[in-house]
């Protein structure tokens, strides 16, 4: 196991570990993610990939939702403090339901901010209400290396908002130089889950056939050098427009 993965799961509490395995357990539960070692998903970059997560399909299972959105809110809570935001932002697109429901259990207003300004009328990027000075969560649905959370962290600065953390149901846990990014701008990124969790409890579950797991594993501790190592060129059609088409 990577000694990054290792120092990432070493800090979490033991409600946190409990949580991120609810959340594996959710995204096995609902297809939302895939494992498919051997036929490697490629995407529009040209990186192969053994697996896939949509959380976007979360949104169509009120139950796994709830609990996602009740787990997010306790992490939340524990990391900035339960008097410590004043609003929820979500970007655009696929964060902006889940931070509507954020808000929700938090009792807090809700935003969205745009990936650029709408271009007409008040050519705003963030929607809704954002007061001076106001103490601003970021929340969308999951965080692969980061660029977009910088997007979207700038533009609430430069609208007049503090920014000190952001949230994510799925963070890829393989791309450390999320962190460091983040980081850089004063951003703690707050996941409930990575590839790693995920991997493990469909692994301990019985999710996987012979040999699968370790062909993931190899992948989560190189992606680069994984997807190398698979040079073939899929057919366009079986392309998918996501790991790689737009870093996140």
């Amino acid at each position: 196991m990577p000694k990054a993965h290792s120092a990432q799961h070493s800090h979490r509490s033991a409600s946190e570990a409990e949580a991120a395995d609810i959340t594996a357990r959710i995204l096995l539960e609902t297809n939302s993610v895939l494992f498919r070692p051997e036929d490697p998903f490629t995407f529009t970059s040209g990186r192969k990939s053994p697996v896939y997560i949509d959380c976007r399909r979360l949104i169509s299972f009120p139950r796994a939702r709830t609990k996602l959105m009740d787990l997010g809110a306790e992490l939340i809570e524990r990391h900035a403090g339960y008097e410590g935001l004043d609003a929820i932002a979500g970007g655009e697109t696929a964060g902006i339901p889940f931070a509507a429901w954020i808000a929700d259990r938090l009792s807090l207003p809700m935003l969205y901010v745009r990936k650029q300004p709408k271009g007409f009328g008040r050519n705003a990027q963030i929607e809704g209400e954002l007061r001076d000075e106001a103490r601003v969560l970021l929340v969308e649905d999951l965080a692969s290396e980061g660029t977009s959370k910088l997007n979207f962290v700038r533009a609430i600065r430069q609208a007049g908002g503090h920014i000190d953390h952001a949230f994510v149901i799925f963070n890829y846990g393989i791309f450390p130089q999320i962190e460091t990014s983040l980081a850089a701008e004063g951003i703690t990124l707050l996941a409930l889950a990575t590839w790693w969790d995920v991997a493990q409890t469909a692994e301990r579950l019985g999710h996987f056939k012979p040999g699968q797991y370790e062909a993931v594993k190899s992948f989560l501790e190189d992606p680069e050098a994984w997807s190398r190592a698979r040079t073939a060129t899929a057919p366009v059609s079986t392309r998918l427009r996501y790991f790689g088409s737009r870093t996140r």
